[in-house]
């Protein structure tokens, strides 16, 4: 199926509040907030989020491309089979986001991103794919990253403190 292009205005509609197979292009939503919005099957391109609020999101299914989420909250979140590929993803607090009681592997993953100064402190990741990604100062302490792909990603000064392991790839 083909997603259709959706704009800035579209976005910050009051009423709308889903978003089904939508591509979103270039969209620069710097310190704004995002309320109670569904995204499936989206794709978001070149887009700048620096500093947004998402509050309550759900993302399904989402792919991030070249897109800056520089200090991004995502408050009370939900990700689901999410990708970051090239993206800017620094100064994030993954645990705002509601996890899955479900741990059956992780929601999220990515690819040449930036992730510094990032916390995933206590997090269940079992097979989270962090490659080739520049992860500086990220926090992983008692995270379950059984399984986990770090190939490539320079994870210089993270912290791994009673951090699940297991057959993790470096």
């Amino acid at each position: 199926m083909a997603k259709s292009k959706a704009n800035t205005n579209d976005l910050l509609k009051e009423g709308k509040h889903t978003y089904l197979n939508e591509q979103f292009n270039d969209l620069d939503l710097t310190a704004k907030e995002i309320i109670l919005k569904n995204f499936e099957n989206c794709s978001f391109a070149g887009c700048n989020f620096s500093e947004t609020i998402f509050n309550k999101c759900k993302f399904y299914d989402c792919t991030f491309t070249k897109c800056n989420l520089s200090v991004v909250k995502v408050k009370s979140c939900s990700f689901f089979d999410t990708f970051f590929d090239e993206s800017k993803v620094i100064g994030i607090n993954w645990t705002a986001a509601t996890w899955p009681n479900l741990k059956l592997s992780s929601p999220i993953s990515f690819n040449k991103c930036i992730l510094n100064d990032s916390s995933f402190a206590g997090l269940c990741l079992k097979e989270i794919a962090i490659v080739e990604c520049k992860a500086h100062e990220v926090d992983f302490r008692e995270a379950d990253c059984e399984k986990a792909n770090f190939t490539f990603t320079d994870l210089t000064h993270s912290l791994f403190n009673k951090t699940n392991l297991a057959h993790a790839d470096f």
